[in-house]
């Protein structure tokens, strides 16, 4: 099993991106701590995608781009764009990436409809970059939606969120499918200055489902125990 992994670091933690598995990735403290974690997240990303889990005892990581970053990698802000993101996106790459998006929105209304009670939490109150961290399962559905416009917005698009997270996917995806050339490997500039790709697109909706998804379930399987929770991610 072979990674190619992109790197995110300062003092304050690492990230770490598998960019042949767009949407996988690990963190922690350290460069070590964040690596060990790979080979868990690959075996679940599988799973979830649909892929054959190949046997393996650990896998070869190549980190093949890193960044140093001012922002708040403990937090999981990243801006970074790959080098193998500059590049256009075949039209079968994105059909299969924007299936997965389509099946991790549907994930996470499975998980959080099977959530007994979506407005309590375990969690102590905290900020971070983007304000007040969601500690309720339903703040989590909510920032998770809320994001596609931010996302959309990176390109060029104006969106209106609506309430349903898959229908929202939906309608971000036509909207993105109606830019000229979308495919292309053009390198749109946000608001905030970001530069974004079509693939990293792509890349960060899967990333960021994962991560409010995995904390979602955390929560919910703290208070419920993890028997109790559906675990359609595969999450560990």
């Amino acid at each position: 099993m072979k990674i190619e992994a992109v790197c995110e670091y300062n003092d304050r933690g690492y990230l770490f991106y598998a960019a042949n598995y767009p949407g996988a990735y690990v963190r922690g403290e350290s460069e070590a701590s964040a690596l060990a974690k790979f080979g868990g997240e690959i075996r679940g990303f599988l799973r979830w995608s649909g892929e054959t889990v190949p046997r393996f005892d650990e896998p070869e990581i190549t980190v093949v781009q890193r960044k140093r970053s001012e922002l708040q990698i403990c937090d999981a802000d990243s801006d970074v764009l790959f080098d193998s993101e500059r590049c256009a996106l075949p039209e079968p790459e994105y059909e299969r990436g924007k299936a997965l998006m389509l099946k991790s929105a549907r994930c996470i209304q499975k998980l959080f409809n099977g959530i007994p009670n979506p407005d309590i939490s375990d969690r102590a109150p905290r900020t971070c970059f983007y304000g007040a961290v969601p500690r309720t399962p339903r703040e989590m559905y909510r920032h998770i939606n809320e994001t596609t416009a931010y996302y959309a917005a990176a390109v060029g698009i104006e969106l209106e969120n609506v309430p349903d997270l898959y229908l929202n996917r939906l309608q971000v995806l036509s909207e993105l499918e109606s830019l000229p050339d979308f495919l292309s490997d053009r390198v749109y500039t946000a608001p905030d200055g970001e530069l974004w790709t079509m693939r990293k697109v792509v890349r960060r909706f899967l990333w960021h489902d994962r991560i409010h998804a995995r904390a979602m379930w955390r929560t919910a399987a703290s208070l419920w125990g993890r028997d109790e929770i559906p675990n359609p991610f595969f999450f560990v």
